[in-house]
């Protein structure tokens, strides 16, 4: 039995969870609703406050999406409760960034700025022109959202230049000595 995929998760009070036939699932709560359809493997038991996943076989495949499940509508229902968030941290001379409508401006040393187009359902708030929130109730997008928008200057090695998660550590390396 897959130690993730049998621990039960607890339903708190304000989200409501429905399954119907085909295994799709719904998550609604006070943040916002999420959808999402369960493997043909793997079915969801709902309980007054309490939600478990049971797998029909055990084979390397099923056991394996019966923890992926469990993670992901875990994820869910904590995301519509209480939501995710990523911060990053800017870090160089003339490095920094703005909110322009719909748009990420990020100034980051290049001849042109970078605009970054904010999808639906995500949040992004900018503190200080160098400290970027990304909040929203998918797990998944939100953190790809970061690793997109970390991707335009990642941290370099010698001078700590550039875009990275907050509290990151980056290795620096010594560099040219003149003899």
């Amino acid at each position: 039995m897959s130690r993730i995929g049998k621990t039960p998760i607890k339903l708190p009070k304000n989200v409501k969870i429905a399954l119907d036939d085909h295994g799709a699932i719904t998550v609604e709560g006070p943040k916002g609703k999420l959808s999402w359809t369960l493997p043909p493997a793997v079915t969801l038991r709902l309980d007054e406050e309490q939600v478990t996943l049971h797998r029909n076989n055990d084979l390397r495949a099923t056991r394996a999406l019966h923890g992926l499940s469990r993670a992901l509508v875990n994820n869910m229902i904590h995301g519509v409760d209480e939501g995710f968030r990523r911060d990053l941290e800017i870090q160089g001379v003339g490095f920094r960034a703005a909110l322009k409508g719909e748009h990420l401006d990020l100034s980051l040393g290049y001849s042109h700025p970078v605009l970054f187009n904010i999808p639906q359902g995500i949040k992004i708030t900018v503190a200080e022109n160098t400290k970027i929130s990304i909040e929203g109730i998918d797990k998944h997008l939100v953190g790809q959202v970061a690793a997109d928008i970390r991707s335009y200057y990642p941290p370099e090695p010698y001078k700590g230049k550039g875009i990275r998660y907050a509290g990151e550590q980056v290795r620096r390396k010594e560099g040219k000595t003149v003899q």
